[in-house]
């Protein structure tokens, strides 16, 4: 199953070597609820292997957009059942912070466009 979902970086773990062979890495994002901010959610996710490096460019308060699969497994220990789920990313692209909807124009003044170079013909 293919997922995305877009919200704030606030929490980004250090790689975790698990064993000789698999590392992973989490982080979380805060998505914010148009309604109410104190309903907001704070989703966990993880990154394996070679996708681990996904988060370094990345800063605490970015905006992101992330893809990820859900991943669920069976674990028996000591004649007793348990599952688990792991949000599993495999993509994260930063996304540019857009103004909301009542937010003002931005106000530009005629000396805030440069003036016409010596190749530029336009007739406007």
């Amino acid at each position: 199953m293919n997922f995305e979902i877009s919200g704030n970086l606030i929490v980004k773990d250090d790689t975790v070597e698990i064993s000789a062979s698999f590392k992973k890495r989490e982080f979380v994002i805060e998505v914010v609820n148009e309604r109410n901010s104190d309903w907001n959610d704070f989703i966990k996710f993880q990154l394996t292997q070679d996708k681990c490096n996904l988060l370094d460019p990345l800063q605490l308060g970015d905006k992101i957009k992330v893809n990820f699969n859900i991943r669920g497994r069976k674990w028996e220990k000591d004649g007793r059942v348990n599952y688990f789920s792991n949000l599993e990313a495999w993509r994260i692209e930063k996304e540019e912070a857009v103004l909301p909807p009542d937010a003002p124009a931005p106000n530009f003044s005629e000396a805030d466009i440069p003036p016409a170079g010596p190749d530029e013909d336009l007739p406007f």
